[in-house]
């Protein structure tokens, strides 16, 4: 059985553990919001050049990009987002567990003898994938990538998979990462960035002004400078709602660790009084004990 100097040690490290995962909770929560801001900036630059687009597809010129081609596929990446810090629950591990299942489904829709290539991001998720590299299966760290990486970063990251792509050195690249609804929600999403399809687009799609336009130089020449705008817009996105998801994970995390410390520290005050009482009911009694003897 515990002594009081025990419980009461006991009591101390459990108050501080709460502190520190409260002011956690809180460091978390605003870098979630900062990330939140993030994505609400992004969205103008986005849906510009969403529209841009959707007015040169309506034109009568025809648009064409190395980016639109679509081949056999024999060998492809995938860009798979973690963190690279922890204590944000079970966030890398359920990314880790949709990697396993795009994987499995990607064998079945392209064959077993498609070769994947993944470029994680994120030292967590680094770490986890290198286990599953095999014959078929390569991983490629990009130095200077990681889940904070904004900016100039993100744009060599994108021209590096463009210029793989049209390379012909990768014939498709995906996404995979946790796209973020809200602090409590947050739902693994997978899509393809190269080559572009319909499918990348945001949910209203690319949308077209009814309006007479004359393009310098041509058409063709706009869409081709336009849209690896559109995949930095899109690559933009997901790194910020990676972070966005993280710290939501993380908040979380923090809340159900106070929780639990909030909890255990209720039940060591409660034994801690009952044996302090104990104790003082013990002396009372030897006291009157000795007094009766007397």
């Amino acid at each position: 059985m515990a002594t009081l100097r025990e419980l009461k040690g006991r009591i101390g490290s459990v108050a501080s553990s709460e502190k520190i995962t409260g002011a956690m909770k809180m460091i978390s929560s605003a870098k979630m919001h900062k990330a939140e801001q993030s994505l609400k900036r992004l969205l103008p630059f986005r849906t510009q050049i969403e529209s841009i687009i959707g007015n040169l597809l309506a034109s009568d010129a025809k648009c064409y990009s190395p980016l639109l081609e679509a081949r056999e596929v024999n060998k492809m990446a995938i860009v798979v987002f973690g963190s690279d810090d922890g204590l944000c629950g079970a966030y890398n591990v359920n990314i880790f567990k949709q990697l396993i299942a795009r994987i499995n489904d990607l064998k079945v829709s392209l064959g077993e003898n498609v070769s994947i290539v993944i470029y994680p991001v994120g030292s967590k998720m680094a770490k986890a994938v290198h286990k599953i590299a095999d014959s078929r299966i390569s991983v490629e760290y990009v130095p200077g990538v990681d889940s904070k990486t904004t900016g100039a970063g993100v744009r060599d990251f994108v021209d590096m998979l463009q210029r793989k792509f049209i390379d012909g050195e990768i014939d498709r690249v995906d996404l995979l990462y946790m796209s973020f609804k809200s602090v409590s929600r947050q739902r693994p999403k997978a899509e393809q960035l190269i080559p572009v399809v319909d499918s990348a687009f945001s949910a209203n799609g690319v949308t077209e002004n009814v309006k007479p336009y004359i393009f310098e130089p041509n058409a063709n020449a706009i869409f081709r400078s336009v849209l690896p705008m559109f995949l930095l817009a899109v690559m933009q996105d997901v790194f910020t709602e990676n972070r966005a998801s993280e710290q939501a994970a993380r908040v979380m995390a923090m809340q159900s660790a106070n929780d639990n410390a909030k909890k255990l520290l209720d039940q060591l005050r409660l034994e801690y009084n009952k044996l302090r009482q104990q104790s003082i009911t013990t002396e009372l009694l030897d006291i009157l004990g000795g007094q009766v003897q007397s």
